[in-house]
């Protein structure tokens, strides 16, 4: 059981590398998506594992022994690394779940006043307009999900420029992205090293929304004019809750970048093992966690006196 535990504890310590590797050779909606996928099974994969050391620790504690209707000692870890294991899993564990409670409710009620703020102003289909002195837009989720556009925003852009924000907005309401922004920020709290996965996910879903937009308006160079001049009409929005995806948010340099250099030919090759790594990992984190809840039912049930050794 040890060795599996640890490994699906140690490897989301390999995220950071994964993240400055797989956007390069993954279109933008394949690294959201991988990206997304990843993340969650390795905090997964951790939180199971710190509830599988905890336990085991808690099991040799003739309390819970007796809870457990243990007729014989429970052989898990080696004696010596028991206290020290099960002292610092049960430290980690509450931890992260204290963390994870802390930003599930900010970012709750960040998209809740968010909301709010949108409450009796004027919609047209899925357009929500707001009279406000402060550039901003972003997609607003909820129901069908809407788009929300501060009237400074609209005067900051010409019609040509609107169109591709009203675009790029639409198609993080039609990808559904704030699902993965709100999973990969939850994972990210679970463990400090898949806080990068989390910064990297944002990024895939802005690129995502904005090669979506380029094509609806069939101009990339228009796309990143509108992209740069948003983002800088919106500079002191910074703000806002990471769970709501905007045109102005993520490093807007490297996305304008990106959209003036046109698309992306990168090889099938290098994209089908970059793709091929991400679901090793996640595949290995999740199996190592279950092989070591698995060890410990069983060494529970022979402790028990069901089965023998």
């Amino acid at each position: 059981m040890t060795t599996a535990v640890l490994v699906s504890l140690l490897l989301p310590l390999a995220m950071p590398l994964l993240v400055s590797r797989a956007p390069r050779h993954l279109s933008p909606t394949a690294t959201l998506w991988a990206l997304t996928a990843t993340t969650v099974v390795m905090a997964g994969g951790f939180l199971l594992s710190l509830g599988v050391l905890t336990l085991a620790g808690l099991l040799r504690l003739r309390f819970f022994a007796v809870l457990g209707e243990l007729v014989r000692p429970l052989h898990t870890l080696p004696d010596p690394l028991v206290p020290a294991a099960s002292a610092g899993a049960a430290a980690l564990l509450t931890a992260a779940a204290w963390t994870t409670g802390r930003t599930a409710l900010r970012r709750f009620r960040e998209v809740r006043a968010a909301r709010a703020a949108v409450a009796g102003h004027p919609a047209a289909g899925d357009l929500h307009v707001i009279d406000s002195p402060h550039p901003d837009a972003y997609a607003l989720p909820g129901g069908s999900g809407r788009v929300v556009v501060t009237t400074a925003m609209i005067r900051c852009l010409d019609a040509a420029e609107r169109d591709v924000l009203l675009a790029h907005e639409r198609a993080h309401v039609s990808g559904r992205h704030h699902y993965f922004l709100v999973a990969a920020d939850l994972a990210a709290s679970c463990h400090p090293a898949l806080r990068t996965a989390r910064t990297a996910v944002r990024l895939a879903a802005e690129r995502a929304a904005d090669e979506a937009a380029a094509t609806a308006v069939g101009d990339r160079r228009l796309t990143a004019r509108a992209i740069a001049r948003a983002a800088l009409a919106a500079h002191d929005r910074a703000g806002r809750s990471a769970v709501l995806p905007a045109a102005t948010a993520g490093p807007v340099p490297q996305r304008v970048t990106a959209l003036l250099s046109g698309p992306r030919e990168g090889r099938r090759g290098l994209a089908v093992c970059a793709a091929l790594l991400l679901a090793v990992c996640a595949a290995t984190s999740a199996a190592a966690s279950a092989t070591g809840l698995a060890v410990l039912h069983r060494d529970v049930e022979t402790a028990q006196g069901e089965t023998g050794r």
